[in-house]
């Protein structure tokens, strides 16, 4: 059945564009919803047994796909990052042909990343991501505005540099080991002679900074900026919701947990990159006054916990990071939806120009206090548990400094999005807000739904552990 999650988005882009369809053009968005939405429900209903199961179809192509833990927490993500993503589409693109084009794109974009999370070799995890980074570009530039166009022409240019290190790191692997598929690599990997580990430590390092640059981690957060605060409002809710976590985070997650061996370099680096992100981050967030522009350093921050979760290495820390992943999605796509709901209602994310809108958009202020919260690790909503889950980890392993940091930068996190609820939402209205009203239905559904899952995932936490969203015990 895992041939379906990329040939039913296939066969919805090629309905949406066939001759005489304008029914279906004028719905696109309710489409690219009810696609979204019926993934999440059916990898969250359907015993990964079942989905796994060969069908016709894939007899056919020989797609060579797997679904593992990771893939079904990411393939719950995708599809409800792209549901809230197209559920904003509608209210925030008036021109019908230009939406049922956004539409197809959109849709292209879930296409690469499906593709992304099934593929079992390296080859091919590169073409879904390529196709992932394409769709993207296209996304981030659609309103043809020169800051938009700034971003996306910073985000293809840093995506070609990542290109050229994770195809030269996949010529590598394939000399080395005689194939690209992650049993086979791995394998070659672990007979460690002479002649492969210096071709194995390049490949890595390569594929390392690559993945950095896709995650948007720092050093190589250049483009992140640029790309999520002037693109269109669902591009934003998708790149910070899922994209940046499926182009790079999954591929370093599954790299580092599936093909290349456990090390303590490796396991450095990849700490030191996730607390530099997660510092650098948090400290450009307090300055700023854009409601996009401090998600956008919000998510650097954010990722840098996964990262370190992942460096840690050890059970606890891996089930953190993968379930940081999951509650990452939910609550940055609840944000990005509030400040689309702002945006949509007074044409700015400006903080300088907002104020006292919690009278006036009473759903939006509730719901952007709970993703704040569980942002900011405030039990008992989602992201407390998968940061308390990073923090232990850590400290039971050792790594004190790392530790203290994560929890010093919790009270950071706490303290920038306190700053943005006050300046936007609370105190007194200003008088050129006074007739501002909630937002329509298409920002508001999306808000509560994923408000309401951020605190069902909290107060069910005790319920989760062992499933696929929290594999204490390995089997990633």
């Amino acid at each position: 059945m895992l041939e379906w999650f990329i040939l039913v988005p296939l066969a919805a882009v090629v309905l949406l564009n066939l001759p005489g369809a304008e029914f279906l053009r004028r719905r696109g968005a309710v489409v690219a919803a009810l696609l979204g939405a019926v993934q999440a429900a059916v990898v969250a209903a359907t015993p990964a047994a079942v989905l796994s199961r060969a069908g016709f179809i894939d007899n056919v192509l020989h797609l060579n796909l797997r679904l593992t833990n990771l893939s079904l927490v990411m393939l719950l993500a995708i599809g409800l990052a792209l549901a809230a993503a197209a559920m904003v589409v509608q209210p925030m693109l008036a021109d019908a042909r230009r939406r049922s084009n956004y539409v197809s794109v959109l849709l292209v974009a879930m296409i690469g990343m499906n593709g992304m999370v099934l593929v079992t070799d390296l080859f091919s995890l590169y073409v879904f991501l390529e196709v992932t980074s394409i769709a993207s570009f296209i996304l981030i530039a659609f309103s043809r505005q020169k800051h938009a166009l700034e971003g996306a022409f910073k985000y293809i240019i840093l995506s070609a540099t990542a290109t050229v290190f994770m195809l030269s790191a996949v010529a590598l692997l394939l000399m080395m080991a005689g194939a690209v598929d992650f049993d086979s690599v791995a394998a070659a990997l672990l007979t460690k002679t002479s002649g492969t580990m210096l071709p194995a430590r390049i490949a890595l390092g390569a594929f390392l900074c690559g993945l950095f640059i896709k995650g948007g981690l720092v050093p190589f957060h250049g483009w992140v900026l640029g790309a999520y605060s002037a693109a269109p409002a669902p591009t934003s809710v998708l790149l910070a919701g899922v994209v940046t976590k499926v182009s790079g985070i999954y591929a370093l997650l599954r790299l580092t947990i599936s093909v290349f061996p456990p090390s303590l370099p490796l396991n450095q680096v990849l700490m030191l990159v996730g607390a530099v992100s997660i510092v650098v981050g948090a400290l450009a967030a307090l300055g700023q006054t854009d409601m996009k522009r401090l998600l956008a350093y919000s998510s650097i921050s954010q990722v840098g916990y996964i990262v370190l979760g992942l460096g840690c290495g050890t059970d606890l820390a891996i089930a953190g990071a993968i379930f940081h992943v999951f509650n990452h999605a939910v609550f940055k796509s609840l944000l990005f939806v509030n400040a689309a709901a702002v945006e949509q209602r007074l044409g700015t994310t400006d903080m300088t120009r907002l104020g006292g809108l919690g009278g006036r958009m009473p759903l939006t202020s509730t719901t952007s206090v709970v993703g704040i919260l569980s942002t900011a690790g405030i039990p008992p909503l989602a992201g407390f548990w998968s940061k308390l889950l990073i923090i232990v980890a850590l400290w039971q392993a050792g790594f004190y400094f790392y530790a203290g940091l994560a929890v010093l930068f919790s009270v950071v996190t706490l303290a920038y999005l306190l700053v943005w609820q006050r300046r936007v939402f609370f105190g007194q209205t200003l008088p050129s807000l006074a007739g501002v009203r909630e937002a329509t239905a298409w920002l508001s559904v999306p808000e509560i739904i994923l408000a309401g899952l951020t605190i069902a995932v909290g107060l069910a936490f005790p319920f989760l552990a062992n499933t696929f969203l929290l594999r204490l015990h390995g089997g990633y």
